[in-house]
């Protein structure tokens, strides 16, 4: 017989899929404003009458931020939903620990492609 899940776990549950979702967000806008970082730099190159390069490196590294919003959202709902399940089952579900070393690696290249970029621009 299954016991129904305790609201602590539910509300738990419910405050993690939320952050997963805040993550998300700030994911997608800071993409967005990475990615229109090129266009601002463009602009004030015309206004100060200096030559401006463009790499793309702006809008690319901001696209990819924005897919890894959509695929942080993706993976929090899918999280919720099978801890859901698993705590009416009255069963853990924790993460996977391949998620974790993934996240993790995926966090130190963009911080690396970040430190990079800023020790290029000096």
């Amino acid at each position: 017989m299954n016991a129904a899940p305790r609201a602590t776990d539910t509300l738990a549950n419910e405050r993690t899929f939320l952050a997963y979702v805040r993550t998300a967000l700030a994911f997608i806008g800071f993409g967005f404003v990475i990615a229109r970082f090129a266009l601002f730099e463009r602009e004030a190159s015309l206004i100060a009458h200096v030559a401006f390069k463009a790499t793309g490196a702006s809008t690319a590294f901001g696209t990819v931020m924005a897919l890894a919003g959509i695929v942080t959202g993706t993976y929090g709902s899918a999280r919720y939903v099978l801890t859901d399940r698993a705590l009416r089952r009255s069963e853990n579900s924790p993460m996977p620990a391949w998620v974790a070393v993934t996240g993790g690696a995926i966090i130190t290249i963009i911080g690396a492609i970040v430190a990079v970029n800023l020790y290029r621009t000096q």
